[in-house]
């Protein structure tokens, strides 16, 4: 389990979004006494929202074709302000959304990158052992079959015995042997 990571992260993201309301606000009210900011920047989008928010109403109760009136100035600048203030507080909390999308895919392909290696690792190694392997029944095909050595070893007995006792007969120094 990664502590130390983890909750850093989140808590920096959450920081972020807890700064971006006090922001959201200035820049409200700033919108609120700029000339150019309300006229430029929040009653366009102001006027547009209250055309929708108004025309889908109207549709809604059945009523087809009417003219929707524009807001007054002062309203479609404090509307426009709340919009600004709302889309500020969006884009940051969507831009905190997309900075931990890209730092999980940065963990997984982090994570997939050593699996892969621990799988080439693993996989070499059973290369090396099959190698080895192959040296080792290379070795034992190699070697003399078992029953030759029983062979050897019982005329290398037979041998001794009869450089140990002359006068005796190689089978008899043979049975002996093995008592």
């Amino acid at each position: 389990m990664v502590v130390g990571a983890f909750p850093m992260a989140k808590l920096l993201y959450l920081g972020i979004r807890q700064v971006s309301k006090p922001l959201a606000n200035r820049i409200k009210e700033a919108a609120r006494r700029s000339e150019f900011f309300k006229t430029y920047i929040c009653l366009p989008p102001a006027q547009l929202y209250h055309w929708v928010e108004m025309r889908t109403k109207m549709r809604i109760m059945g009523f087809r074709g009417t003219v929707i009136k524009p807001l007054n100035e002062e309203a479609a600048a404090e509307l426009g302000a709340e919009l600004l203030g709302e889309a500020t507080i969006f884009i940051v909390g969507g831009g905190c959304l997309v900075l931990e999308y890209w730092r999980h895919q940065a963990q997984q392909r982090h994570k997939e990158e050593e699996q892969r290696a621990a799988w080439n690792a693993l996989r070499d190694e059973v290369g090396h052992l099959a190698l080895a392997l192959e040296a080792l029944q290379a070795q034992v095909q190699a070697a003399p079959p078992q029953g030759a050595l029983e062979e050897l070893r019982t005329e290398l007995q037979e041998v001794r015995a009869e450089l140990c006792n002359p006068g005796r007969s190689a089978s008899q120094a043979v049975s002996a042997s093995k008592k």
